[in-house]
């Protein structure tokens, strides 16, 4: 079980907190007279309001659970996560085994290495055996119709989905000098930047955007939302240090290096949607879309996060 610290007690009630004020806020917002497009836009910001409450609820009553609830949660996630994937590659009849063992060998596996903090086969058991197995497996099948495609689909997904997701729950296993029995903290740290980051920067783009940053790609990322996100994020997470191993300029340096990670992941994702046609991965979040629309910006700032927290800290 997890142990609330005082610390861990101000974190959780400064979360709660702040969407205690958002729901307000949305409340508030409902009830003014405004036009049609407003009306639409305050809508979806209390739709992703009461998406926000559950997720922290269900996050917080498995991180409850210490190590095996958060590896458990982030598993279920990685689950879906890598189903909406699949599901926008078109797949062939010569990749359902190979899918078999992404799904129920491989994702299961990579998070029991995890949670047996088992570093040295964790790091490498998707980059390198996984994304060996799933060719060789195609290729048995005897389909060789787009085989380059569909590998790298696969693999790409299993990559984004599993390997990278995989190191949130990671920071568990991490050995901390003066900070043992606390990385709980760190977990909450990570996601609490990454996801500010990205609701900072819909916030200021509504605000203020008028520059998109890629037209073309997703031209609701503006330079005014993008800055305006990104700093004050940043700034949050410095002034969360207290909560973690680093100094207050040492937090503002790592949330400004996983924001900008977080960014981009976002638009990489947004990418593959354009690609796909598609305005989101998928419904199961009600004001989020898919569970890949959440964690989009997790998936590369969590192995970096991971990397420099074990490389400085560890």
């Amino acid at each position: 079980m997890m142990a609330f610290d005082n610390e861990l007690k101000l974190l959780l009630c400064g979360l709660f907190g702040l969407l205690a004020i958002a729901s307000l806020i949305g409340f508030i917002l409902s009830r003014v007279n405004v036009s049609p497009s407003a009306r639409s836009t305050i809508l979806n910001l209390n739709a992703r309001i009461r998406a926000w409450w559950l997720m922290c609820i269900i996050s917080v009553l498995a991180m409850a659970l210490g190590t095996i609830g958060s590896v458990v949660l982030f598993a279920l996630m990685s689950f879906f996560a890598l189903r909406e994937c699949i599901t926008l590659t078109p797949t062939r009849r010569g990749d359902h085994e190979a899918l078999f063992w992404c799904f129920f060998i491989m994702l299961p596996v990579q998070y029991l290495l995890v949670g047996m903090e088992a570093y040295g086969i964790f790091a490498v058991f998707i980059p390198v055996y996984a994304f060996l197995f799933i060719p060789t497996r195609i290729a048995l099948s005897g389909d060789t119709q787009h085989f380059l495609e569909r590998t790298a689909k696969i693999q790409w997904s299993m990559m984004i989905a599993v390997y990278c997701i995989s190191h949130a729950p990671a920071l568990l296993m991490l050995n901390i000098p003066g900070y043992e029995n606390q990385n709980i903290k760190l977990l909450l740290f990570l996601m609490i930047v990454v996801q500010l980051s990205d609701v900072l920067q819909y916030v200021f783009g509504k605000l203020f955007g008028k520059r998109p940053i890629v037209p073309k790609l997703s031209p609701n990322k503006t330079v005014e939302g993008f800055i305006g996100g990104i700093l004050s994020a940043s700034l949050i997470g410095a002034s969360l240090w207290w909560a973690t191993p680093f100094s207050f300029w040492q937090a503002g340096l790592i949330s400004l290096l996983i924001t900008l990670l977080g960014f981009a992941g976002g638009l990489c994702m947004s990418a593959i949607k354009r690609d796909r046609g598609i305005k989101d991965f998928g419904a199961m979040i009600e004001g989020h879309g898919g569970m890949m629309d959440r964690i989009d910006s997790l998936c590369f700032a969590a192995p970096v996060f991971f990397h420099v927290v074990r490389y400085f800290y560890s």
